[in-house]
């Protein structure tokens, strides 16, 4: 559970010389994690600790930010109660063994790369203007369907992470009831939000015995999150060591075809569908903008999206799945917060939509506008 050697070198670089002995023990442990007691001699006298670990699977503890959040709560909040026990600081294992603290922050930032391109939603806008996808469009859709296939090919044994995909779907704070809870009043009824929240919490029993599915996700598969950027001339590129599949499709284009991704979210391991619904409810939302009803450019879009991933993964059981996720999805679209623009009638028909996928037994496309009339 903890390495004792290198919290025994942490201890007394943090009492440094006035340390004599320290001792560390196992005081016992409950559901969620584990308590050790570490006894010091100092040259000031005896001083005990204790420090706790959370076990890593289940109650939301799976990832090693989940562990972390729960104790940077705790030591900003066990203070503020009275007659509670204090915390003195937050620790982290680093890859090389040794231990530093992460604790005191006020807030935290993520620095990164920055990503060039131009992402995806310029595509979806001018979608509008075409009578059928070119062979820019079709390739930029392979080519997102043979990345997906690709990382989706990587399966992992985890009831519990699949439940908790399924689980963070509904009720996590960035997910279905938590955008919900962003809506301004009078815009979606309490009660209106509430069935749709019932209809997905019955989804869940019906996934439940689905967690063979889990596999590697992105988690926020939606068009802000792709660039599509350029990349060196084709011939140039086939003969590249790096050349993967999803790079050159498409050898009509005389420029191939490649995008960057932004913001995984959520967690490594999901249900395909979460990312496959993230980006193909979004067909369905700008052609309903555009048109009140899914057609044209939007629909053929959807559907080759479709053929073209379940060709390439074999996935038959997709539709049975994506529901609860075309609900979150749908409670984005529909949410003035995120799309302002958005008018109450066009409103109504996203909602119209999530109502009929969660009441079918499954997704059917040929279905698409009863779902939203």
């Amino acid at each position: 559970m903890i390495n004792k050697k290198n919290i025994e070198r942490y201890i007394k670089r943090l009492i440094g010389s006035d340390l004599i002995h320290v001792d560390i023990k196992k005081l016992g442990e409950g559901v969620q994690g584990a308590g050790f007691l570490i006894d010091m001699q100092t040259k000031k006298g005896p001083k005990s600790y204790v420090i706790k670990g959370l076990f890593p699977e289940g109650l939301e503890h799976d990832y090693p930010s989940d562990r972390a959040g729960v104790f940077l709560l705790d030591l900003d909040e066990f203070k503020n109660l009275p007659k509670h026990v204090k915390a003195v600081d937050v620790l982290s294992e680093m890859e090389d063994g040794s231990i530093k603290s992460i604790g005191g922050g006020k807030e935290y930032y993520l620095l990164m790369e920055r990503a060039e391109g131009r992402h995806y939603f310029h595509d979806l806008s001018a979608f509008a203007k075409k009578e059928k996808l070119d062979d820019t469009d079709i390739a930029k859709i392979r080519v997102m369907t043979s990345y997906l296939a690709e990382i989706h090919s990587v399966k992992k044994e985890s009831r519990h992470l699949y439940w908790r995909k399924i689980r963070d779907t509904i009720g996590h704070g960035e997910c279905l009831m938590g955008v919900f809870d962003t809506y301004p009043d009078g815009t979606v009824s309490y009660e209106e939000m509430a069935d749709i929240e019932k209809k997905c919490v019955d989804w869940r029993a019906k996934l439940r015995p689905r967690f063979k599915r889990l596999c590697q996700i992105h988690g926020d598969f939606h068009p802000g999150n792709i660039w599509f950027k350029k990349v060196r001339s084709q011939k140039s590129e086939v003969r590249s060591k790096k050349n993967t599949k999803h790079q050159t499709l498409n050898s009509k284009l005389e420029t191939p075809i490649d995008f960057i991704l932004l913001d995984r979210s959520r967690g490594p391991w999901g249900d395909a569908a979460d990312d496959v619904t993230a980006l193909t409810i979004n067909y369905i939302f700008f052609s309903i903008n555009h048109f009140g009803k899914v057609q044209g450019t939007y629909l053929e879009a959807l559907k080759l999206f479709y053929n073209e991933y379940t060709k390439k993964t074999g996935d038959t059981g997709l539709l049975e799945i994506v529901a609860p996720f075309y609900a979150f999805r749908g409670a984005v679209v529909a949410n003035p917060v995120f799309y302002p623009d958005v008018t109450p009638e066009n409103r109504r028909k996203i909602f119209n939509f999530v109502h009929g996928v969660l009441d079918d037994e499954l997704f059917k496309i040929e279905r698409i506008n009863e779902y939203i009339e």
